[in-house]
């Protein structure tokens, strides 16, 4: 059944984070309401470029979490949907926040380009689980396996953070240090653990349901780690052709005996 999207439903995903009600709250006990209200109406404009987006390709919107530095809309589908769809979602965000953003440049102070392009540039960094990573990460699976995407994306992240966290003892700026371990603590350490099961779930969506991918590709060795997104594979083994539902049937029907 085809998944209808209404204005409670999508309000009904959205959560605040405790951390959202912390900040907004010293916010305006300092006296600071403005320029948090500008903040966040950039946030929310942000992750309607995300969520318009998931729902015009039908992706199913796990939750959206409202943080007070950023948000995240979160999909619960298949590891195995078009990297061009993905693609297009990620970057209706930086997309829908430069509208928001020109919107209202005319009727406010230069607080609002501040924060517009500082949510940008920060955004767009490669680090896990920014925008930027995303494209990064569509990217390299565009053009290598992927196994091997994910080893690729989680050092350059962590490299980079790393790095941030180095010029942040020069700048000594507190909540810019507080992101970054978070973001090192929480997202990049985490996708670090569980690529191995993002790989055997995107194995066992192949064995479970068939996807029309235009794109073939040969593999000379009996390596699932070589398979990409987009692609069907055949596999040339022992002098014969093997595709690869055989492979994964012999590999999945051999677990559930067990």
């Amino acid at each position: 059944m085809e998944k209808r999207w209404t204005i409670k439903t999508i309000l009904s995903k959205i959560q605040f984070h405790f951390f959202f009600y912390i900040v907004a709250l010293v916010c305006v006990l300092a006296g600071y309401f403005y320029e948090f209200a500008l903040f966040t109406y950039l946030i929310l404009i942000h992750e309607c470029g995300h969520i318009s987006a998931g729902m015009y390709f039908k992706w199913n919107i796990k939750k959206i979490i409202i943080l007070p530095f950023g948000g995240i809309t979160l999909f619960e589908d298949a590891l195995n949907k078009p990297i061009k769809e993905e693609w297009i979602i990620t970057v209706m965000g930086p997309i829908f926040q430069i509208f928001g953003y020109y919107l209202l440049q005319c009727k406010v102070d230069e607080v609002l380009t501040y924060y517009h392009f500082i949510i940008l540039a920060f955004n767009l960094l490669p680090i896990i689980p920014l925008d930027g990573s995303k494209l990064f990460h569509l990217t390299l699976q565009k053009f290598s396996p992927f196994y091997k995407s994910y080893q690729i994306l989680t050092f350059f992240s962590c490299i980079l953070a790393i790095f941030l966290l180095l010029l942040n003892s020069l700048i000594f700026h507190n909540g810019f240090l507080l992101i970054t371990l978070l973001l090192l603590h929480k997202h990049i350490y985490k996708v670090y653990k569980e690529y191995p099961f993002y790989f055997r779930k995107f194995l066992l969506e192949r064995y479970l349901y068939t996807f029309s991918f235009k794109k073939r590709m040969i593999i000379n060795e009996a390596s699932l780690k070589r398979m990409k997104r987009d692609y069907k594979h055949l596999f040339y083994i022992n002098n014969r052709y093997i595709t690869e539902r055989e492979i994964l049937k012999k590999i999945f029907d051999k677990e559930t005996l067990l």
